[in-house]
């Protein structure tokens, strides 16, 4: 029997996540005691503070193990908490210590949404790709410059450590080790019954551009809101530095250090995003919403939209139009 520990650090905990988690799990069991075999996992929660609170919840949570009565377990689950700030490292030390203790005795650790937080903050992600919900990615890059954060990711999968983005990402992560543990035919039992959409693996059609402005440096804040007014207009790197009175190749790093992402890829992200909410009011043929930002090449404009949405641009009109 595979034992799985959901830890529950300090924070305010969102109990979907957490609930929706443990009934893969449960549905994963499900399927071998339907066929007369025993259960595949034991499902367990741990923490240090066993006065877990809840997203608005006010039921307390009953079975919470102190994480020093589990010497060994084979999974570790760190769901996702309402907070997006220093909390993993301010207030929990002691669990971020036993996880890493327990992944070096073999056990593998999972995140989910916004649980990257806790697992990033035990330093075991470094030199990897990880993923969170889109929506942290500002917090987490400001707390984590150093790793290598994909948001457009709804799965990372490195030596036994897993990453989900945002939301019911997490459902997709969970089926995706159920189907490495037990196989194709366990994991598509729990999809069916739960209604996943298994093949899911990107969480970009849902990304809303916010921009990256909560940085210091005012001068490329500038540039930023520059981009962002002329959306129509072919905006290209020289012309931004030219603007700066900066060579291309300073103008690039010191943006980049601002915004933790390239001018190139801002400019794209700026356009693509108001692309998406013109394709999104039903208004505009793809032509016009493309004119509209500033392209005029279909091929190029329809290259960048999938890069940066995980979709073509009908695709996405037909997903999301509102009409």
């Amino acid at each position: 029997m595979k034992q799985v520990t959901f830890l529950l650090a300090d924070g305010v905990l969102k109990p979907s996540c957490l609930f929706g988690a443990i009934e893969v799990f449960e549905k994963a069991n499900e399927f071998y005691v339907n066929k007369g075999q025993q259960p595949f996992y034991d499902i367990q929660l741990a923490g240090v503070n066993l006065q877990q609170k809840l997203l608005n919840i006010s039921f307390s949570l009953q079975g919470l193990k102190d994480i020093t009565a589990v010497s060994k377990t084979d999974v570790i689950i760190l769901p996702s908490f309402d907070s997006r700030d220093d909390f993993a490292i301010r207030n929990s030390r002691e669990a971020l210590e036993w996880v890493t203790a327990q992944y070096k005795e073999g056990a593998e650790v999972a995140s989910l949404c916004t649980g990257a937080f806790l697992l990033a903050a035990t330093g075991l992600l470094k030199g990897q790709s990880c993923s969170t919900h889109w929506k942290a990615e500002v917090p987490f890059r400001k707390l984590f410059p150093e790793l290598k954060l994909a948001t457009d990711k709804i799965i990372t999968d490195h030596k036994g450590l897993y990453t989900a983005g945002g939301a019911v990402s997490s459902l997709n992560l969970m089926v995706y080790l159920v189907e490495k543990y037990n196989g194709r035919e366990v994991a598509l039992y729990c999809a069916k019954i739960l209604q996943i959409d298994i093949e899911r693996n990107s969480q970009s059609p849902f990304i809303v551009f916010e921009g990256l402005k909560e940085h210091p440096d005012m001068e490329i804040r500038s540039v930023q809101e520059y981009i962002e007014n002329n959306i129509e207009e072919k905006v290209t790197v020289d012309f931004l530095a030219d603007h700066c009175a900066m060579n291309r190749v300073n103008f690039s790093r010191r943006f980049k250090r601002a915004t933790k992402i390239s001018p190139v890829d801002y400019i794209q992200r700026v356009k693509m995003e108001a692309a998406k909410r013109g394709l999104e009011s039903g208004r505009k043929n793809i032509n016009e919403v493309m004119y509209g930002v500033g392209y005029t090449d279909v091929k190029a404009f329809r290259t960048i939209f999938k890069k940066v949405a995980g979709i073509t641009p009908l695709e996405y009109r037909s997903k999301f139009s509102k009409t």
